[in-house]
């Protein structure tokens, strides 16, 4: 009968010696694909319209007070 850190280690070295033989070698899911956005199209769309709405208001806000905002 094996103590408990004992068969711990047998497990470890048993991972270790697994790894040995899988080095080296990647798994197609890291693999990149191309060009994927991590946001989807709708939303970089609405991330885009509310930038360019908010600085376009923001100067014709500006323009029509004068700029003494």
């Amino acid at each position: 009968m094996q103590t408990t850190s004992r068969r711990l280690a047998d497990r470890k070295v048993e991972r270790f010696e697994k790894n040995i033989t899988k080095r080296g070698t990647v798994p197609e899911t890291t693999v990149k694909k191309g060009k994927d956005y991590p946001v989807g199209p709708i939303l970089l769309g609405f991330f885009i319209f509310v930038v360019i709405g908010s600085s376009l208001f923001q100067i014709i806000r500006t323009a029509t007070t004068g700029g003494m905002a």
